[in-house]
């Protein structure tokens, strides 16, 4: 049951945010917005060391001073992946009017956002079923109430962007319950990322170091590429920051106290 609550937690924030579109008329404010990104790239970052970095390479102790080997790896390829994944998938990040990726397509904005989303929801999905396959072949040394710990702070960070897609869904003509379908959908890609991930562990486990790795890879990436530079849109503001350093600290403590 504590599987299957720490698969579905992150699914559940992006639903929970897609719903929005049932209080909220307009768009997120671009203050709101700045807040929100600087937190969502603060728990990612926390997430990424904490979570999967440090547990990848305590579970390579063995290899003494090259312990770092399999981390370094397993990190690169998450950074490539979503690296082509950007190259390749049509998508549009929010703000932007110019998409990225294969060029040429005919894909409506609304389409292309969720995209966006639905690319970075990905590598989210696998963090969490590295974490849970850690615990279910106690390979890794993370515990249930960690790899939930896990979930949840991206659960939290999920929120915002089931209201990117759901809300100008609604502004477009879109019915109410129309629109939250759509924002919901865009996270059904992390169930299925995690539920891959677990299989995988489960088969090969000596994969897990680099499968933890790859997901902090991929999650430091979405980081980088999006999410700071959404909280420096616009005219100048120290939001972003203030709101990174706390999500940062609140994945931190759940990490450490939970796991």
């Amino acid at each position: 049951m504590e599987v299957i609550l720490a698969v579905i937690i992150p699914f559940l924030g992006t639903s929970l945010g897609a719903a929005c579109v049932f209080f909220l008329k307009g768009e997120i404010g671009e203050k709101l917005q700045k807040v929100l990104s600087g937190f969502a790239a603060g728990v990612m970052v926390a997430a990424s060391v904490w979570s999967l970095l440090i547990p990848a390479m305590n579970m390579c102790e063995n290899m003494g001073k090259l312990s770092f080997v399999p981390a370094l790896i397993g990190f690169l390829l998450g950074m490539g992946f979503l690296l082509l994944m950007d190259s390749v998938v049509p998508h549009l990040h929010v703000g932007s009017d110019e998409p990225e990726g294969k060029k040429g397509s005919k894909l409506k904005r609304t389409t292309m956002l969720m995209f966006a989303v639905t690319i970075h929801n990905f590598p989210e999905g696998a963090a969490c079923g590295a974490i849970l396959a850690g615990v279910l072949t106690g390979e890794a040394d993370v515990t249930m109430a960690g790899a939930i710990a896990l979930s949840l702070g991206i659960a939290i960070q999920n929120i915002p962007e089931g209201a990117i897609i759901s809300l100008p869904l609604r502004s477009e003509g879109y019915s109410r319950f129309k629109a939250f379908g759509h924002g919901a959908l865009s996270g059904i890609v992390e169930p299925i990322g995690a539920i891959l991930a677990i299989m995988l562990a489960s088969l090969v486990t000596p994969v897990l170091p680099y499968m933890l790795a790859f997901a902090a890879g991929a999650m430091i990436y979405v980081v980088v590429e999006e999410l700071i530079p959404e909280t420096s849109r616009g005219d100048h503001s120290n939001l972003g920051t203030i709101a990174f350093a706390i999500g940062f600290a609140l994945m931190m403590v759940l990490d450490v106290a939970l796991g």
